[in-house]
């Protein structure tokens, strides 16, 4: 039987990949190991936070499912960073690792054109640079037009804590022992990464009397732009926070030498962004404590995650480091905290469309990419899904830009930049960041979703009507002006506001750091949605700085715009530096933008390269 698409892994990248594909009527295939494991959450139990939520509202612009999983398996909801600006604004669950894996199962098995198969991938078929197809670890072969690999830890994954190192996946599962060796004679370079996870604590045996509570939030969230529940939020399950203690730090110091980190155990690079706790010891020796989250996992069981409390300590060490923690003296472990490490590729060996430009049709998402993250992996295995059926409809590839999306960002520094550690998406990576925030993502992609064919139509003419309905209330606050009667005045004073001299306009108003748009909807005749009054609130006050960051990306989109060949020879650009020359060879960019963010590739090299460009339109 013949595919038109095979997606190799169940991850978060896989099933946000498979879901794409089939839904654009591709008859796809996802293979996994363990179809109970699909969706899984072998670390954090939470989706979102900065940079992060905003991904997973981007993902639900595009038409992909993360956000309305998330929205029906949550325990908690939170907006962070609300005290700060627009920017940095990011939504965060704590999801229920359970309810979350059951839900994105019912939602692939009744997903028309995709089939489900376990099964271990051990190899691809390949012939004149293409790939045909997967084989299995039985030798059984599957053929199809393209083939999507979301591998994520289980390329050679090994498990270690301590000195013991063991061949396993997370959950004790059986990694792929020959993918990545196949991958390496196609002409892939091949990364050794490390990632980790915390001890899990039962419950019960927590005395969370000395730990600060951490609720959710008392107002609703939503990840998704379609669903909009209403829930209960008093029914929200509490996180607690606590810090490591100096005899906690003691415990680590003495056991350095035992930790498969600095015991010298370990071959992968770790998360330079989410270290280990005795990384952040060694790294941050200054620090006198370090917060630590207690976090539920499940309804289903009372496992208590210790966020930020990964390690690779033997499990004698880690009992008396977590006994060290205050109300956990006398916890029981359930699991213990263990480091894995696995293979990945070089991501400079991807196009921006995620297809690889080592073997024609094959396509990479997730952690084989050499990032870190659930949300990361669900955005690149959607533009991968969506990528790979536009590829076989001949049609041009999704590439997001770094002032359109996160998920831009995400692959241009993966493509541009390549990978030394896991990567994380921060919002300090986005240099548009002001115009990529959490309430404008669908402002931002909607279109894009509903012209590939994931938005319906329903989906897109409630997005227009909310530009409708913004464009109505922006201009009912332009033409709208109050005068400075005494009762105005006496409700701006209630406001901390000051008072009126002349008459001014509602948008101006607005504009008062003090007002909210809330404040001013009484001297209209028509109240309006809150993500609209949100999106307008935000519009008003940050005109300014939107407008400069607007102006910035034009300048910046004027390079994207100036495309470089595919086969350009950068040894017959005369005057390049060496090292731009070795660079540009190596990562291939397909614009003079995404080459002046190559490291190593100087103002100078670029202006040599414009001057190559025009010299060969002239000849």
């Amino acid at each position: 039987m013949k595919y038109d698409i095979i997606v190799v892994g169940g991850g978060h990248a896989g099933c946000e990949a498979c879901l794409a594909s089939s839904r654009l009527d591709k008859k796809t295939l996802l293979v996994t190991g363990n179809i109970n494991n699909i969706a899984d959450m072998p670390c954090n139990p939470s989706i979102g936070g900065p940079a992060k939520g905003i991904v997973v509202r981007e993902i639900d612009a595009l038409g992909g499912e993360m956000g309305k999983n998330t929205d029906k398996s949550f325990l908690q909801m939170k907006m962070l960073n609300t005290k700060k600006g627009p920017a940095v604004r990011a939504l965060r669950a704590q999801a229920d690792k359970i309810t979350y894996r059951q839900e994105m199962l019912k939602t692939l098995k009744n997903q028309e054109n995709l089939t489900i198969l376990e099964g271990m991938v051990e190899n691809l078929i390949v012939e004149n640079g293409k790939v045909l197809g997967i084989v299995l670890a039985n030798d059984e072969k599957i053929y199809s037009e393209m083939v999507i690999l979301t591998t994520g830890t289980y390329l050679k994954g090994k498990v270690l804590y301590g000195s013991t190192k063991i061949s396993s996946g997370p959950h004790d599962e059986k990694p792929s022992l020959h993918l990545s060796d196949k991958l390496r004679d196609l002409g892939f370079n091949i990364k050794r990464l490390k990632t980790g996870t915390p001890p899990r604590i039962e419950k019960s045996s927590i005395d969370f009397t000395k730990a600060s509570l951490e609720p959710g939030d008392d107002e609703c969230h939503n990840f998704s732009f379609a669903n909009r529940l209403k829930y209960d939020v008093s029914e929200q399950i509490p996180c607690h926070l606590i810090y490591t203690t100096k005899e906690t730090h003691e415990i680590i110091k003495a056991n350095l030498d035992k930790s498969s980190m600095y015991g010298g155990y370990v071959e992968g690079v770790g998360p330079r962004y989410c270290p280990s706790i005795e990384d952040k010891i060694v790294r941050f020796a200054d620090k006198e404590r370090h917060q630590l989250f207690l976090e539920p996992e499940s309804i289903y069981y009372d496992d208590i995650y210790i966020q930020g409390f990964s390690t690779s300590m033997p499990h004698d060490v880690q009992e008396k480091m977590v006994h060290s923690l205050p109300g956990l003296e006398n916890a029981v472990i359930n699991k213990y905290a263990y480091a894995i490490e696995y293979d990945a590729i070089d991501s400079l060996q991807l196009k921006p469309s995620l297809e690889t430009k080592v073997v024609e049709n094959l396509f990479t998402a997730g952690q084989i990419n050499g990032t870190s993250g659930y949300e990361e992996a669900a955005g690149q295995g959607l533009i991968a899904g969506i990528n790979a059926s536009l590829k076989i409809d001949g049609k041009d590839p999704l590439i997001l830009k770094r002032n359109e999306a996160y998920i831009g960002v995400l692959i241009d520094d993966l493509v541009v930049k390549g990978v030394i550690d896991p990567y994380r998406l921060l919002t300090s990576r986005a240099e548009y960041r002001l115009l990529l925030r959490h309430d404008n993502a669908d402002m931002r992609l909607r279109k894009y979703g509903h012209d590939i064919g994931l938005v319906s139509d329903q989906e897109y003419n409630k997005f227009q009507n909310k530009l409708k309905e913004m464009a109505e209330l922006e201009e009912s606050l332009k033409n709208t002006k109050i005068t400075p009667k005494k009762e105005i005045n006496e409700y701006l004073k209630s406001l901390d506001s000051a008072e009126l001299l002349d008459s001014i306009t509602l948008y101006n108003l607005v504009k008062r750091p003090e007002i909210k748009i809330d404040d001013v909807i009484k001297f209209l005749n028509h109240d309006y949605d809150d993500e609209v009054k949100e999106q307008v609130e935000i519009n008003i006050k940050y005109e300014g700085y939107i407008r400069k960051a607007n102006q910035d990306a034009e300048k910046m989109l004027e390079y994207e715009n100036i495309k470089l060949p595919d086969d350009m020879d950068y040894s017959k650009v005369i005057n390049l530096a060496s090292e731009a020359r070795q660079k540009l060879s190596e990562v291939r960019p397909i614009s003079i933008g995404q080459a002046m963010r190559i490291s190593g590739v100087n103002p100078s090299d670029i202006t040599m390269l414009l001057m190559h460009l025009r010299k060969g339109r002239n000849e």
